[in-house]
């Protein structure tokens, strides 16, 4: 298999998102006619109205948190706020909750997500991953369309352990559920902006209101930019035609929805279409960047550099839209359909070996002459057809249909250098293009059943997947290629080339997927949980191919999970809390080894992985005005397959596994990204200064102990314990405003969160510190 993917798609920009945007800044000349009490409403409504009261909806209704028999963690409010600043990306949300990791190799368009320890590493833009992203009630499969920006948010939920039976799609590891800010039936609205470090922007504005004759409409925007901080040393020199200056962004996004609700409210309805146009450069590799031997930076290692020779761009428009229907039946119950379709289209090219040189080893010393990229186009429709009855004597029950349609189509490209980098045209030397068809179906049905203090709850889903992939292309007709040339040559201007003949693999598997739970009323404040559950992920298929290689593929992945605790609330409702403790055991768990002597990817089916756990949650308001709120999980996961060997990097690493003909064992190594330890804690306090005038601080701190990058365990790779911290401190008015200054990582601690084992120890870095000032006005 080839060296070069490790950036595909990503390019252009959906125009719409700007006319979004402009809206949303003249939202603070609208008339503002709310009440004082609902100045901040349009922002994010709280996750809590008052400690103890904690409102989810893991279960498809709303429920309190402490009643709900599944781990989840519900994120709102001010808090919320503070930690999505400073033009973060979805990846805020990292350590900010129980077991919860999301790291990218492509920057701010392939989050890549694992619940305690299951996830996939894979950068392949067919690649399942075992954690669903569910944004506004519709399941987004693609990694590209899962990156859609985090704004004017109502709450954000993570439900860790398999949620089979009432979400659709792959779930086996758990759910990362965004819900937006709704339109409402009084005028309201906010607007916000902030600078900082590197003129980091981020600008944010939303307004809701009546439309009149039962309609209502918000409308919200987002525009997030960032100078490039980091400066290439080699741009400008012979052969290089790297940007002389990366790392930089402009991301803007938009929403608009529309809503209408009949007179007697049985009736509603809710139209959304959102828009997305990101423009910047793609995540930075950076060769030599380890000493061998060790995890610590190479002698010279400055973040604000590097050394790159290869092409370096990134684009990505993406579009959606989704209707929500519900009908209800006095007595009986309510029909629900969600309609959504979403689509986007990615460019990215990068510098995949992170150097300029080929000799030696060291910083900026790279692998090979090559640059990677390609085109991506995801293209989702869902439909979910769900029922949800009234309670009849303590009982409730739903059921439902789910349909899920994915095309796909990425261009695989890889530029050689070999005409000096005189333009992408001259420099290409590989073709792969990529179309897949992915099909779900699904039927699902749960009830629950309150007997006094105890109640009961069981589910259960049938899944049924097709995937259907085809591959061609093109490549040179190199003498190292001759022995895998199809016989068919074409001829282009510049040589001849081989031909890739179309290989064509289709996969289907299913799978009934059930939960069962039961929770008891030990006291009024405080429940106990039982939960087992199983998860389920279809088989899938490898296909990122070169000449003389085919597709492969992986069967079904099952998850089976056992978890119970405690929640609720003490000290007078001045404290809430969770905890509970969980084992799980996957089998035939889809992994992929990236890299490696080889340069290339591989699909690994993983006979069993074990994994057990506790985690813990706890928010305290000991007095008025202040506000303390930690969580911490403890995650151990094992490979067990004894006959599990992946292809090792060469002689740039340090392997600590035993090798056996050239290849890493593996059995009895945790999961890669899999943290052992995650904890954060959040401290809000504010105070009246002077009428009408509160002075507040909030800082939030999280941390996670190291991780292992790949699949074998090296010295070189394992990120150390990453600390980052954050500060807002200010003042704000009864009718709205709010000025403050704030820090994002404010220790600027520097870690590697990722690497590339193509030999020459290549990694990536998180973000720097940013430090800035923000305003906000909500009415």
């Amino acid at each position: 298999m080839t060296k070069h993917r490790s950036h595909q798609g990503l390019r252009r920009a959906m125009r719409s998102g700007l006319s979004v945007l402009s809206l949303a800044a003249a939202l603070p000349f609208a008339p503002a006619v709310a009440h004082a009490g609902e100045a901040g409403d349009a922002a994010a409504a709280p996750a809590a109205a008052g400690t103890g009261d904690i409102v989810v909806t893991a279960t498809r209704r709303s429920e309190l948190a402490k009643d709900v028999p599944v781990a989840v963690t519900a994120i709102g409010g001010e808090k919320l706020d503070n930690l999505n600043s400073s033009g973060l990306d979805i990846r805020f949300l990292s350590g900010r909750t129980p077991s919860l990791q999301i790291e990218s190799s492509f920057g701010r368009t392939f989050p890549r997500f694992y619940i305690r320890g299951l996830g996939n590493t894979d950068y392949d833009p067919n690649a399942a991953q075992p954690v669903s992203v569910v944004y506004d009630d519709v399941a987004l499969e693609s990694p590209m369309l899962k990156s859609f920006p985090v704004f004017d948010l109502k709450q954000v939920e993570v439900l860790r352990g398999p949620q089979g039976s009432l979400f659709g799609r792959n779930t086996p590891a758990g759910v990362v559920k965004l819900e937006s800010a709704k339109p409402t039936d009084y005028y309201t609205g906010y607007v916000s902006g902030e600078w900082g470090t590197y003129n980091t922007l981020n600008v944010e504005g939303a307004m809701s209101g009546p439309l009149g004759g039962g309609f209502t409409a918000r409308i919200s925007g987002l525009l997030e930019r960032r100078d490039n901080w980091v400066h290439n040393t080699n741009a400008g020199a012979a052969g290089s035609v790297a940007k002389s200056d990366l790392e930089g962004y402009r991301d803007v996004a938009g929403r608009l929805q529309i809503a209408y609700a009949s007179p007697d409210k049985s009736f509603n309805a809710l139209w959304d279409f959102h828009a997305r146009d990101l423009a910047g450069t793609p995540r930075i590799f950076r060769a030599g960047m380890f000493q061998q031997g060790t995890n610590n930076f190479a002698a010279g290692f400055d973040p604000s550099k590097v050394s790159l020779d290869g092409y370096t761009s990134q684009q990505l428009t993406q579009w959606g839209t989704s209707l929500h229907l519900d009908y209800h039946i006095d007595g009986v119950g309510t029909i629900y359909s969600i309609s959504s379709y979403e689509k986007a289209k990615v460019e990215s090219s990068g510098d995949i070996d992170g150097g300029a040189t080929y000799t030696g080893s060291g910083l900026g010393v790279g692998a090979y002459q090559d640059s990677t990229g390609g085109y991506t186009r995801p293209e989702e429709i869902s439909q979910e057809i769900r029922f949800a009855s009234d309670e009849f004597h303590g009982m409730r029950l739903q059921g439902g249909f789910y349909y899920f349609h994915q095309n796909l189509q990425y261009s695989e490209y890889e530029y050689d250098g070999n005409s000096g980098y005189t333009n992408r045209a001259n420099d290409l030397d590989q073709d792969v293009e990529h179309y897949d068809v992915n099909e779900n179906y699904g039927v699902f049905a749960s009830g629950e059943a309150k007997l006094g203090k105890l109640t009961l709850r069981a589910g259960v889903r049938y899944s049924e997947d097709h995937k259907n992939d085809l591959v061609w292309g093109w490549m040179p007709s190199y003498s190292i290629y001759s022995a895998y040339d199809s016989g068919n040559t074409i001829t282009e201007p510049s040589g001849t080339y081989s031909v890739m003949t179309p290989q064509r693999m289709r996969v289907s598997g299913s799978d009934v997927t059930w939960d069962a739970s039961a929770t008891y009323a030990a006291t009024r404040a405080i429940n106990a949980y039982a939960r087992v559950a199983t998860g389920y992920q279809g088989p899938a298929i490898q296909d990122r191919v070169t000449f003389g290689s085919y597709q492969s593929s992986a069967p079904k992945q099952t998850t089976i999970s056992v978890e119970g605790g405690f929640k609720g609330s003490a000290l007078d409702h001045k404290l809430t809390f969770s905890i509970d403790a969980y084992y799980n055991e996957t089998k035939n768990m889809q992994v992929t080894a990236v890299g490696g002597l080889t340069a290339s990817a591989q699909l690994y089916s993983l006979k069993k992985v074990l994994g057990h756990g506790v985690e813990a949650e706890f928010e305290l308001r000991p007095i008025e005005g202040l506000s303390i709120s930690a969580s911490g999980s403890y995650n151990f996961t094992k490979i067990k397959d004894p006959n599990a060997y992946v292809s090792p990097c060469g002689g740039g690493c340090t392997v600590t596994n035993a090798i056996v003909d050239g290849l890493a064992s593996i059995n009895n190594n945790p999961l890669p990204q899999a943290p052992k330890w995650v904890g954060n804690i959040t401290i809000g306090y504010e105070r009246p200064v002077a009428p009408n005038i509160k002075a507040f601080v909030m800082t939030d701190w999280s941390y996670r102990s190291s991780v292992n990058f790949f699949l074998y365990e090296a010295k070189e790779f394992v990120g150390k314990p990453l600390t980052e911290g954050g500060v807002k401190i200010g003042v704000k008015t009864d009718d709205g405003w709010e000025l403050a200054f704030y820090g994002r990582n404010i220790l600027n601690q520097i870690r590697a969160v990722g690497a590339l084992d193509f030999n020459n120890l290549t990694g990536m870095i998180n973000d720097p510190r940013i430090l800035g000032v923000a305003v906000r006005k909500a009415w």
